[in-house]
């Protein structure tokens, strides 16, 4: 009977483990070259986490890194070639924005976004979320290599971080008149039916993400 209660207990921590496993990702890439107007995605895994190392990592301009359904996001980048203008956007899926902890050690510097706002909530009837929350970015950078300034566009070495909740670009005026809409085109006894999941979804923006950007110690 013992051995058996033990067996069960193996059993149910290789299911936890397992279970883990699948919530967080790793992944190792030696080599990432991203070219002009390219994008690079990671996806899958619902709300999922993801633990990324990058030993080289070469973005030319107006490329992009992109992590589609993905809550958590850690980014190590052991050699950054960045052109005139690259982006690094992250959500959810859900309209709230990935919350990223970089650490990037920059060799070139053009211009850097980090966009983890969250997404406007659409009543059209083809989104299903609210306003979505801001994404939280703690990133450090390697005081050796390039220091990103955040101060001016227009000059090099530029990181800008948008952390902004969903739903402050909504036109409050435009959205009413597209919920009467669909709310006419409803089925008779269903007037909501084209709504997404029957429902009208707040005006109310989301919350604001927060960032930091400092010297790895």
């Amino acid at each position: 009977m013992q051995v058996m209660k033990n067996f069960i207990v193996f059993i149910l921590t290789l299911c936890s483990i397992g279970a883990f496993a699948q919530e967080t990702d790793t992944l190792h890439i030696g080599k990432l070259a991203i070219g002009k107007k390219k994008k690079e995605v990671f996806s899958g895994g619902k709300d999922s986490s993801l633990v990324l190392r990058i030993d080289t990592l070469l973005m030319a301009d107006r490329s992009q890194l992109v992590f589609y359904g993905k809550k958590d996001v850690k980014l190590d980048i052991g050699y950054a070639a960045i052109d005139k203008r690259a982006y690094i956007f992250g959500t959810d899926g859900k309209n709230n924005g990935t919350d990223f902890d970089i650490h990037a050690r920059f060799e070139k510097l053009g211009a850097l976004y980090v966009l983890t706002g969250g997404q406007d909530a659409s009543n059209n009837g083809s989104r299903t979320f609210p306003n979505g929350d801001g994404g939280d970015v703690n990133f450090t950078y390697d005081s050796d290599g390039i220091v990103p300034q955040t101060e001016d566009k227009k000059s090099d070495h530029y990181l800008q971080i948008d952390t902004r909740a969903g739903g402050y670009r909504v036109n409050p005026q435009n959205d009413l008149s597209r919920i009467y809409s669909l709310i006419n085109m409803g089925a008779p006894g269903r007037p909501l039916g084209n709504l997404s999941q029957g429902q009208v979804y707040s005006g109310t923006p989301g919350r604001d993400g927060k960032s930091t950007v400092k010297a790895a110690e």
